[in-house]
């Protein structure tokens, strides 16, 4: 569902939580959506190589037991020298074919998606990990893997439906949460549809002052895009800011953004039908029912 960026920056913490702003003298706790608020700073204060850091490759110097999933893999091994150890922890070197085809792994797992909200132990994932590993290396034929999901095929889409019906129901509980605690901050005002914003910079001619968009316009805009757990499913931090007609984005963007003037900088949260419903999104970056939260520093018109 895209990266976590480690909220390090503790200036911009305290900063959110202690600081008087230009609405209100009234001290904030620290809570979910101000840890958010904060990552949203953080990360804005952050290079491209710091914010988008690439994946570290396993090596020789981490052992299985504290590489997390090469021990979740190999849980079963019966030594830390078999050959499939071995080569989990071998060093990968840039440009190498070994890189190649570890990329085309990552590559594969990155259409299957992230796995892990469906298990709730590491036993499972040891087991799950086992399953996806024994198919694709063509330990478990055809004839086997059919038996298997004919036998268990009914209980596997049971236990698939509750969990993922469970993880959608506290994705939105998080977000429900977060929303109410923007909506009780007297900085902020909330629309009938649900959006709220919370201005944070003001433009040249000061808050509330300047051109403001219709659903007609064309923006130029940086964002920086989370969902309640502070998961980044989209970001222009580090790049260029982006242009595009307001008529062809989400709801909560078209009526936020209506209410924000060329210059100024805000959050929005944005309730899941103003954002990409039950549903979520295709490619499963945005879980159904989330809701989501948006830094957006509004430059053009």
């Amino acid at each position: 569902l895209g990266t976590i960026l480690p909220p390090n920056n503790q200036e911009y913490l305290q900063y959110l939580v202690n600081s008087h702003t230009h609405h209100s003298k009234t001290k904030m706790k620290l809570s979910q959506y101000r840890i958010a608020l904060a990552i949203a700073a953080a990360a804005s204060s952050l290079s491209t190589s710091t914010a988008f850091t690439s994946v570290h490759l396993p090596s020789t110097h981490q052992s299985p037991q504290n590489n997390k999933h090469a021990s979740l893999l190999f849980a079963e091994e019966s030594s830390s020298s078999s050959p499939s150890v071995q080569m989990a922890t071998k060093t990968i070197e840039e440009g190498s074919h070994d890189e190649l085809m570890y990329a085309l792994g990552v590559n594969l797992a990155r259409q299957l998606g992230d796995v892990r909200p469906l298990v709730e132990t590491s036993e499972e994932l040891t087991q799950l990990a086992r399953g996806l590993l024994d198919t694709v290396v063509g330990k478990f034929d055809d004839e086997a893997q059919r038996s298997l999901l004919g036998r268990r095929g009914e209980d596997l889409n049971k236990i698939i439906v509750d969990r993922a019906k469970a993880i959608s129901q506290k994705i939105k509980a998080a977000g429900d949460a977060m929303l109410m605690e923007m909506s009780e901050n007297p900085e902020t005002a909330t629309l009938e549809s649900g959006v709220v914003i919370h201005p944070l910079e003001a433009g040249p001619d000061g808050f509330g002052k300047g051109v403001k968009p219709t659903a007609a316009s064309t923006v130029k805009v940086h964002y920086h895009g989370t969902l309640p757990d502070g998961t980044v499913f989209d970001s222009t931090l580090g790049g260029d800011p982006v242009t595009f007609p307001l008529g062809g984005v989400i709801p909560g963007w078209k009526a936020g953004l209506q209410h924000m003037c060329e210059g100024e900088t805000a959050m929005l949260g944005v309730p899941p039908a103003m954002g990409y419903g039950e549903e979520g999104t295709p490619d499963g970056r945005i879980p159904g029912g989330a809701s989501l939260f948006f830094k957006i520093q509004l430059i053009e018109v």
